[in-house]
């Protein structure tokens, strides 16, 4: 019976893949293309400007913050590997005017050539409980984390879709995937990301435009340092049962898919698991990668309440923890 179920398992597969050719695109070759990374003054963004850098790419830096564009700007030159590379810094809010927004892409267009692969990557985490955070919070990271994504990623598709070519990256987060206390304000944020790729992709892969969605865990960044200074002791306490990564590391990978046209970037065994369990009707870019999501499924399922008992209890701890004084006053 088993066999017979592994048989029909492999045969739905296959006649899936041939109803539905998911052929791998072919790599984006980096030496000489155009790349506009947002929120790269810092963290990740600039991190994935270097690693871009590094394989010969034109960049185009992108943030609110001119002074630290500027550095960001000095930092990456360090990596150039020819001297035709060139670095260049358009400072302006992506969250706040698309019209303005369509105008700074149009001017790096025009001095580096057109956008061959669009990095989004600006973005801000606020943390807290529901009923504490302000309405304003939830406006304000919604505006930033998926307008901030909307608008420069409108500016290039266009174009992207004339020449056949493009790869469209918007860095989300594992809270993108998976909601968390604390987050309500921020998971929702990134969690639009991922209907806005999946829906996107869809529009335009007959185009050879690919899109790729980043989730990365927890990373050394000046972000998540800022992150912390607010943080809800439940949302740290369960953010502190995984470790902490490194840009460099995160940057690399993302890079390394948005190359190849893979729909999902994952960073660690967490994060592996984490994609398979929440891929639903996501876009794949191989086979490979279909077979592994429908064979691993029950088992990561199966961890993941393992998971999810041990977030419950540090939030029941918690609660414990705080109401001991209360009791102690009122007894008192």
């Amino acid at each position: 019976m088993l066999l017979l179920a592994a048989a029909g398992l492999v045969a739905f597969v296959l006649l899936l893949y041939m109803v539905s050719p998911l052929i791998s695109p072919k790599p984006l070759a980096l030496p000489g293309a155009h790349v506009v990374v947002t929120g790269g003054s810092s963290g990740i963004g600039k991190c994935i400007a270097i690693e871009c850098y590094k394989q010969g790419a034109f960049i185009t830096l992108v943030a609110r913050n001119e002074d630290k564009l500027l550095q960001a700007k000095k930092e990456v030159e360090k990596y150039s590997i020819n001297t035709k590379q060139v670095v260049l810094c358009i400072s302006v809010d992506v969250s706040q005017d698309y019209n303005q927004v369509e105008n700074v892409i149009k001017q790096a267009q025009e001095k580096l050539g057109p956008v061959d692969m669009l990095v989004n990557c600006a973005g801000m985490s606020l943390s807290g409980k529901f009923e504490d955070l302000e309405v304003s919070t939830f406006e304000k990271l919604m505006s930033i984390n998926y307008l901030g994504s909307v608008y420069p990623s409108r500016a290039v598709i266009t174009t992207m879709k004339e020449r056949r070519v493009g790869r469209i990256v918007f860095v989300s987060s594992q809270a993108g995937q998976l909601g968390l206390f604390g987050f309500t304000a921020y998971s929702s944020s990134k969690f639009a990301i991922r209907g806005l790729a999946e829906a996107l992709q869809m529009e335009v892969k007959p185009y050879n435009v690919y899109v790729t969605v980043a989730y990365p865990p927890d990373t050394d960044t000046p972000g998540l340092a800022e992150e912390n200074k607010t943080k809800p002791l439940e949302t740290r306490l369960i953010s502190e049962t995984t470790a902490v990564c490194k840009p460099e590391q995160v940057a690399k990978q993302i890079v390394k898919d948005a190359i190849q046209g893979n729909f999902n970037s994952s960073i660690g065994s967490d994060g592996y698991m984490l994609s398979a369990l929440t891929c639903g009707m996501a876009p794949v870019t191989s086979i490979t990668e279909g077979l592994q999501q429908v064979v691993t499924m029950g088992l990561f399922r199966t961890i993941a309440l393992f998971y999810l008992g041990s977030f419950d209890n540090i939030v029941r701890r918690c609660m414990v923890q705080k109401t001991k004084p209360e009791i102690a006053d009122k007894t008192a």
